[in-house]
């Protein structure tokens, strides 16, 4: 009697301890730190209550099909993580293969066993346990504990236990991967916030002016965006305006737009006199050296010339601007030019207009006309033309806010797919 009662004392013991060292690890899985660490005390601890000579953790790679070590203790743990296993190879690659656990009393006796890695190790392995590392039936790795203290061999319960604590383990490795994810995605939300604010900081302050009304605005889809716009006065005589669709969307349109601010205002620090011609073609040699070749750029470009009130205009592939006279009843179009920039180095044509008091020039990229809503159904031309219309005896604000509303309006709840750019010139 008294000896049952101390056995089941013993045993009792026994399954506090596991209990116990599963609570703990179970706290060490939720505290934020580095996976290494963490397993290796996870792995560490558990070669004490598993009373094993020696325990390793191995992470899967599915594009190699490939084990790794990621953490090896006992005698030989820094020899054995430089070696790498197979899928299918020895007991690790079984386990992993076929996602089952093992329980060997005698790994010289199993077939499946491969004995060149004691042979290269110096060491022998006499029993073991390998369970998989499994979540959401996805394999994450192997676990081992080897050898079992004073020549005794594992217990089911020891199995029991060591598949508890893979499962543990499994949930740490995700988590891991989870919070890695996550300060990746912070890290990059934070860059991606000072990109916007740098790209906002190239849109230039709109000029005052005594003759002119101008209003512009640009509404990325993303963080950063493929538009870019520019008002700006060259001197007292000439003012210039600029609208820019890079192809795509995200950083490397981004990229594209200061490449294009970056020329336009080493260009005119160069140039005593502005030429628009040179000016377009030198912006489209240096877009045909720095981007690649899916990526052009759509451009309108306009040279306003104050006192005479003469606007010469270059299109390169662009949605051609409209200019709304006063009395008319359909605006004009400036469509002269030729082909978008970064493609090929050719010349561009330009043509000139005369503008009159209460003339509206709009200037727009394709994310306004080409708006969607639910319905897949385009703003379009024709609502542009007819908001302005309606609008243009108001300010260029007015005129630029009412259509901005009404992209918005006919949008709804749609996903904005493209970056939203108008300005709005209008002749005092």
């Amino acid at each position: 009697m008294k000896d049952y009662v101390q056995e089941s004392i013993a045993n009792l013991k026994f399954f506090v301890e596991r209990l116990n060292f599963l609570h703990k690890v179970s706290q060490k899985i939720s505290e934020r730190k580095p996976l290494s660490r963490l397993l290796n005390e996870i792995l560490e601890e558990s070669k004490v209550v598993m009373e094993a000579e020696a325990s390793s953790l191995m992470l899967f790679d599915p594009e190699d099909k490939h084990l790794y070590f990621q953490v090896a203790t006992g005698s030989k743990g820094k020899a054995v993580k430089r070696r790498t296993v197979r899928l299918g190879e020895g007991i690790a690659g079984w386990v992993a293969k076929h996602k089952q656990p093992l329980l060997i009393d005698d790994c010289y006796k199993d077939k499946r066993f491969d004995a060149s890695h004691d042979e290269k190790l110096k060491y022998t392995t006499r029993n073991m346990i390998c369970v998989p590392l499994m979540r959401k039936k996805k394999l994450l790795g192997i676990m081992q504990a080897i050898n079992k203290k004073n020549d005794g061999t594992f217990t089911q319960q020891d199995l029991h236990i060591f598949e508890t604590l893979a499962s543990q383990c499994a949930i740490a490795i995700e988590n891991a991967g989870l919070i890695e994810a996550q300060i990746q995605t912070e890290a990059l939300e934070r860059e991606l916030e000072t990109a916007r604010t740098i790209q906002q900081a190239l849109l230039q302050q709109i000029p005052e002016y005594d003759d002119l009304d101008a209003a512009a605005q640009l509404i990325p889809a993303k963080h950063v965006g493929g538009d870019y716009y520019n008002i700006t006065r060259l001197n007292r005589r000439e003012s210039l305006f600029l609208v820019a669709d890079v192809s795509g969307k995200g950083i490397p349109a981004a990229l594209i737009v200061s490449t294009i601010c970056s020329c336009m205002q080493t260009f005119l620090k160069i140039t005593k006199s502005f030429d628009l011609k040179r000016f377009v073609g030198s912006l489209n040699k240096v877009l045909i050296d720095s981007t690649t070749m899916d990526k052009f750029v759509t451009c309108w470009i306009g040279l306003y010339d104050h006192e005479n009130r003469t606007l010469s205009s270059v299109n390169a592939g662009h949605n051609p601007p409209y200019l709304f006279r006063k009395n008319g009843k359909l605006p004009e179009t400036l469509e002269t030019g030729g082909l978008f920039l970064g493609t090929m180095d050719i010349s561009f044509e330009i043509e000139s207009v005369k503008l009159n008091a209460g003339d509206v020039l709009v200037f727009y990229s394709d994310g306004i006309t080409e708006a969607f809503n639910n319905k897949e159904e385009e703003y379009g031309d024709e609502a542009l033309i007819r908001m302005v219309t309606g609008k243009r005896q108001e300010s260029a604000r007015e005129i630029l806010d009412a259509v901005v509303s009404d992209v918005r309006r006919h949008a709804g709840r749609a996903t904005q797919s493209d970056d939203l750019t108008c300005g709005v010139i209008k002749v005092l």
